[in-house]
């Protein structure tokens, strides 16, 4: 038996006393809630998107669709790296002014193969402002999570202001809760019972996003 076999298996389980004509989790939960706090322009929403992040420690670039393969050309040699990891659907014109090795994403790829990756580039399914959360999907211009999560530098690319939404309410509304959804806000940190703050623990120590718009 497979591990999906025993998972679902104990959700029969647990719902095996449950009528069924009980009242539908879509509806049983109350959704009136707001969706959103306040009214804001486009601009404002992803100067609030652009505030946050940083506040998460994030490093915010602004530039035009024109000027993106620079500006990512420019953080990789900022970065010294040699080689950078690419998800299979990413535009090819992104990386167009950078000699940097590109690294295609593999399933056989091993963690430790990941780990020795310079850095990795990836679009993004949508961005929130309230709470300055970028959410990656595993679409194929982002590829599969763990590329995200052991590669120590992270270049994002925000298509503003078609990705960015004002709160995590209007989030979801454009997810699929089926997807392997990843939730990143600022680099990868934690802190003990001392308040003493370590980066790089699960992911990536730097985190660049660049909105482009």
């Amino acid at each position: 038996m497979s591990s999906r076999e025993r998972i679902l298996g104990r959700v029969r389980r647990a719902l095996a006393d449950v009528p069924r004509d009980d009242t539908p989790y879509e509806q049983a939960v109350r959704r009136d809630y707001a969706r959103e706090h306040g009214e804001r322009t486009v601009e404002e929403t992803v100067d609030l998107l652009a505030e946050n992040l940083a506040d998460y420690r994030a490093v915010v670039h602004r530039t035009d669709p024109a000027g993106l393969a620079g500006v990512i050309a420019g953080l990789l040699a900022a970065r010294g790296a040699s080689s950078v990891l690419v998800p299979p659907g990413l535009d090819e014109g992104w990386l167009a002014s950078t000699e940097v090795t590109r690294v295609m994403d593999r399933a056989e790829s091993t963690p430790h193969e990941l780990d020795r990756v310079d850095s990795v580039v990836t679009a993004c399914a949508v961005a929130v402002a309230e709470t300055g959360t970028i959410v990656l999907d595993g679409s194929p211009d982002q590829g599969r999570r763990r590329i995200t999560l052991v590669p120590d530098h992270h270049i994002c690319v925000v298509r503003v202001p078609d990705q960015v939404v004002s709160s995590v309410p209007r989030a979801l509304e454009r997810l699929d809760a089926a997807r392997p959804l990843t939730w990143i806000s600022g680099p990868s940190a934690t802190s003990d019972i001392e308040l003493d703050r370590v980066e790089g623990v699960h992911g990536p120590r730097t985190l660049e996003v660049v909105l482009v718009g």
